[in-house]
């Protein structure tokens, strides 16, 4: 009786799925070439490491020119404000501005109102880091931009902001 009931449940269990792949296959059709998910990640990743190569041989790196960047257009800026910009944690943006400190590209001193706040603020070396990493940013979007036009370059926005759309809930 046991080895009926095993045999029951495995074709019960046949049965609902080839009911289920009937159903699903008629509404979503199987997919033309391989997922866009593992497509965009792929294409992520090889962007990214030729952005960080191109901001390497520059003098940087992305968390170093995210960092300039967020204290170039906010002067002087406390480092929990700072870390809210730049998208990162507490503890790993102190590590960058402790080598940042050491090269000499940022200070940091405590806040005249509360000496519990640390204010970053650059010093000449970065802003002329902040530069020549401006200059590798600009060229590298060059370099992403060739044989696009402006058109091309606005759907693919609108692309990527529909694909993080659907991810999110919001598609």
């Amino acid at each position: 009786m046991a080895s009926t009931e095993i045999i029951g449940v495995e074709r019960l269990d046949v049965k609902l799925l080839e009911t289920y792949w009937l159903c699903y296959a008629r509404r979503v059709p199987p997919p033309v070439g391989p997922p866009i998910g593992l497509h965009l990640a792929r294409t992520a990743r090889t962007v990214s490491r030729a952005f960080d190569d191109a901001l390497a041989a520059a003098g940087g790196s992305v968390p170093v020119w995210l960092i300039l960047i967020s204290l170039k257009t906010q002067r002087p800026v406390n480092q929990r404000r700072l870390a809210e910009a730049v998208g990162i944690q507490g503890a790993t943006l102190t590590h960058h501005l402790n080598a940042m400190e050491t090269n000499g590209l940022v200070t940091r001193r405590p806040d005249p109102t509360n000496r519990r706040v640390h204010l970053v603020e650059l010093t000449e070396a970065g802003e002329a880091l902040f530069y020549r990493l401006r200059g590798a940013a600009v060229a590298f979007d060059r370099q992403l931009r060739a044989g696009l036009a402006d058109e091309d370059v606005a759907t693919l926005a609108r692309l990527l902001d529909r694909l993080r759309d659907n991810v999110v809930g919001q598609g």
